[in-house]
Formats: C-alpha cells, structure tokens, sequence
C-alpha cells in the first residue's frame, strides 16, 4: 500500500524503547501461494463478536484488527495523527466541492479488483453509506449499525465511469469536518450480497445484509491479504498474500492472529518462538517486567487511544434516580484506581475529566470535577442520598424502607485491568451500602447491544477524527448508546457536533454536550487507557505502534519485513 499525505489531525505521540537480544531464524510458511512464505503470530487479547464492523456486535477494535488487510480502505490515520490516502485504491486526491450541497469525488484504481475478479466499485462504497446512514427508508431498523455519524448527513452516493468514479453528497446545508474518514474501517462486497439473492435496493435487504456480513467471514479479500482456511472470532485467524491484488505484494505471507486473553503466556509463547509480537487492549505491570529483562525485544509504553469509562443503565428502575446515580460516581475513587491499577510501568496516569478529549487535547475542558464524579467522596455521596430521602441502615442503603437493589457490574472476561477496576468499584459502593455484583461477559458486543447489564465497564477507542463520537455514545437513537440516555438537548448538540463547519466549532459543541451528559451522571469517564506493544526484532522489522487508530501496531502489516 501507498501513502500520500494529505491532512492533518490531533496528534497521537508514541513512545518507545529498543531493547536488543541474540537472533534466532524466523518462522516459515509451507508455500502460501502470493507474497514471501515469512509467517508471523500475533496476539489478540480479546475475542470478537461478529464479522461486520458496522454493527454493535462486531465494532471492536479486536474485529477490526482481524478484518485488516482483508477489507479494501479508502485511508487511514498515521502514528502522528495525520490522515493518508490509500493510493493503491483512491488514485485521486478528494476534495471538498463547493456548492449548493458539499460533495466529493473518489477515482477508484481501475486495477482495483475484489480477489473474485469483480471490481471493487460505487456498489460497495453505497452499501457502506446505507449501512450506516441510520435511516430506517434506506436500512431497516437502522442495519444493526452501532452508530450513523457521516452517514447519517449524506444524502447520496452515486456511481459513474463503470463504477470506478463514486460521487459522495451531503444534504443540503450538512457538513462535516471529518468527511475524508468515509469507510476507513473497510468496505464490504455488495456483489457478495446480490449474489446471495438479496435485494440491497430494499431496506429489508440491506439489513439482511447487514446480519448476512455478521455471520459469517468474508471469503473474498480487496486488499493485501485473504483469510486461509475458516477464521474464527474467538481463536485463530490465518491471513495470507491475496494473489489478486494489484499492489505490492507483503514480504510477511502469513499473519496469524491468535486470540489470547490469557496475559500470564505472553512472554513464554514470545520466548519460545509461538508468538512475535503483541499491541494489547489490556495492560499489566508483569508483562512489562518480563519484558525489561529480554533481549531482542523492542516495546513501547504509552497513554492509549482509548479511555475507560464505567456506564449506567437508565432501564434499571433504581437508576433512573438521579440522585442515586450521582452518589455512586462520587464515590468512586478515581484517582485510587488510576494509583491501584496501572502501577508505576504506565507513568503519569491521572484520573479523566472529560468524555471526549484527554487531557493533552487542545480541546479538553473539565466537565466532571464540579460534580465530584470519581472524588472517592463516600460522605458527600451519603449526603447528598439523605437530602433525596434514602437511609444508611447499617450496611445497606434503603429508600422508603425498601433495599436499594444490588446491581451487577460487567466487564470482559480475562481484562485484567478491569478486574481490579470492578473490585476497587465495588469497595467503593459498599462504604454507601450499594451492592455491587461483579459479572463477567465473553461477548462485551452483545451485552452492551442487549443493555444486560446495570453498570457496565469499558472502553472506547479513538481516532484523532472525534467529530462523530459523542453522536455514537449518547444520541438517543444511536445503536451505540447502549444505556438509553435520552436527553433532547444532547440530541441537539451532538448533531451539531457533527454538523459543525471546522474542528474548533465541532469541539465546542462536544463539550458542551459532556457536560450536560456529566450532570445526567450517566458516563464517568476513568482514564485514558495505557498501552504497549512489544515484538522479537529477530524475526520481523518495521513493526511501529499507532494510537492513533483501531488497529494499533498492526496497521502497517503490509510494511514488515522478515529478517533472515
């Protein structure tokens, strides 16, 4: 894949330390058919839900990484934050045009073909519109999407030049800051769909469609590499060189990635030779200790491009209290969970105070001290309880005599962090006689698309491209607000978030859309995540972290080089 420069975005600041050790021969694959027999394992930390990442089942950062390489994008964000075109697809430089209606126009690489032979066209960049534009005219029920952002402003997408020439158009008066970031997860084959006999000029059948690309992994690849053999959400999934493409073949003909929750194996199977590297979503003080004390290892610690935050569920009858909800993030001890959990290998970790830009952003302003969210405040939350007329009775609260219901607290099964972030809740709950029950969940897409949950821990990862975000997270008709927030004035800001004329205007409104969602207690935001990746300098080069994107150190995939 090349890359030419285009825009810029918030920068995303990577730091990283070069550790040497003795070479030993990298792995090899038994002849893959395209690119070099060089094959590398890689370890996802966590199991994916579903093969669409439009939907709220599959838009995981875990998703994404493994659908990389598979599904042609029209760009992509830099380790320094800067948008780049992929030229090896988008043989123009698009540009905004001036009219009545903002447009855009791509020129799709007359060589570039899906691996079946059908070119890769306006189809798939109109299925990917209606997919996400939230309209129940154009897609049932919205298609399952986990949030119409762009999509939602665009008014058409049409084809011209055999369907090498796609036309993007806004609706009258719509605009959007982040209008290259069209698709940059990857677009799905609609041809793939038409074959099987659905009717994508139907909102029926784009949401058949929808599910259709949630079940099953795609067979077909329009970029780099093809899934080999059955690629499975939860195990192992073989990417090798896609013969077909008409770009540059990988040096690395196999990826492997092997989901792997279990952190305690990670440096053993990089000793052994099992494995080659890792970016993962989840952190521990341990692993980086192992790491210190190897040789040929490089990694890098960093402040992520995700943050944590701990979510309400506005269906559960307690919680649609507001009182009750403000009490329990007020005594939630941020800053000794920051001190608790992430220990003295993440330096500088410092509690969240708002829901959409970290501390470091030029934009951040802090919409949460002033309600003494995460203040660890046991006294004030009991105080302001007692003036809303509940009771300590001993060790539990109660209101109007009855027991304030205990409520379950989820998190992905085998992150380690928020293990001990649900514990430290937890304790913290009990000193306002709250009972926390702390659950596990296998499958973080459903159970946040199914709200099964009263309190939810988790994580959002981020892009530099925020003018979508808070519309994702709290519009009341968002796939994504999974805890039913339904605030009229939110709903206002955060389409206008969106629809702002440059990232300053778009910043103001996000900010004050976080601050009306801190005073609905509805999301309190923890940290931003810590991060590190680390890979064997012995078996591949070239390999860099990018918080800047979903895909972390694999995004340039394509670039590493085996040495021999």
């Amino acid at each position: 894949m090349q890359i030419r420069k285009k825009m810029l975005g918030a920068a995303a600041v990577g730091v990283s330390a070069v550790l040497a050790l003795g070479a030993c021969s990298p792995p090899q694959d038994e002849g893959n058919g395209g690119g070099g027999e060089n094959s590398v394992t890689w370890i996802v930390n966590q199991p994916g839900g579903a093969w669409n990442h439009n939907s709220n089942e599959g838009g995981s950062v875990y998703v994404i990484q493994m659908l990389h390489g598979v599904l042609p994008v029209p760009g992509f964000w830099s380790p320094e934050g800067q948008w780049e075109w992929n030229t090896d697809l988008i043989v123009n430089t698009p540009e905004l045009i001036e009219g009545d209606q903002i447009s855009w126009e791509y020129q799709i690489n007359p060589d570039a073909n899906w691996s079946d032979g059908e070119p890769i066209s306006a189809e798939d960049f109109i299925w990917q519109w209606k997919m996400t534009s939230g309209d129940d005219e154009i897609c049932a029920e919205g298609c399952n999407s986990r949030g119409s952002t762009l999509g939602s402003l665009i008014e058409s997408v049409e084809g011209s030049d055999d369907g090498k020439t796609v036309t993007v158009t806004l609706k009258e008066d719509a605009q959007f800051p982040g209008w290259f970031t069209f698709g940059a997860d990857g677009f799905y084959p609609a041809h793939v769909a038409v074959a099987e006999g659905i009717d994508l000029d139907t909102p029926e059948g784009m949401l058949e469609s929808s599910h259709f690309f949630n079940d099953a992994p795609l067979t077909i690849s329009g970029a780099e590499y093809i899934f080999d053999g059955t690629p499975e959400l939860d195990g192992r999934t073989v990417k090798v060189a896609n013969e077909e493409y008409w770009g540059d073949t990988p040096d690395i003909g196999e990826i492997i990635l092997e989901v792997n929750t279990e952190e305690g194996s990670w440096v053993p199977a990089l000793t052994n030779g099992e494995v080659q590297g890792a970016a993962p979503a989840s952190w521990s003080d341990d692993v980086i200790t192992q790491l210190e004390g190897l040789e040929n290892i490089e990694f890098g610690v960093d402040s992520g491009g995700s943050w944590e935050h701990l979510d309400v569920n506005m269906n559960n009858e307690a919680l649609q209290d507001e009182a009750l909800r403000h009490a329990i993030f007020n005594a939630i001890d941020v800053q000794n969970i920051a001190d608790r959990t992430y220990g003295e290998k993440f330096p500088d970790i410092t509690p969240r105070t708002n829901h959409v830009f970290s501390t470091s952003s030029e934009f951040h302003q802090d919409t949460i001290t002033e309600h003494g969210h995460g203040a660890g405040d046991a006294d004030a939350a009991l105080e302001l309880l007692e003036e809303a007329g509940y009771e300590l009775n001993g060790d539990t609260l109660e209101l109007d005599g009855e027991a304030v219901p205990a409520l379950r607290l989820r998190y992905t099964a085998g992150h380690v962090a928020r293990e001990i972030i649900s514990e430290l809740i937890q304790a913290d709950l009990s000193e306002i006689g709250i009972t926390a029950e702390i659950e596990t969940t296998d499958d973080l897409g459903g159970t946040l698309a199914e709200a099964d949950y009263d309190l939810m821990l988790f994580g959002w990862s981020t892009t530099p491209d925020f003018y979508g975000s808070p519309h994702q997270y709290w519009h009341s008709e968002s796939g994504s607000n999974f805890g039913g927030l339904d605030v009229e004035e939110v709903d206002t800001l955060v389409d206008r978030t969106m629809n702002s004329s440059s990232p300053e205007e778009s910043a103001e409104y996000a900010n004050e859309a976080a601050a009306l969602v801190a005073e609905q207690a509805y999301v309190l935001p923890i940290v931003d995540t810590p991060a590190f990746y680390f890979y064997d300098t012995a078996y591949i080069d070239g390999v860099t972290d990018n918080n800047a994107q979903s895909r972390r150190a694999l995004w340039n995939q394509h670039e590493w080089t085996a040495v021999n």
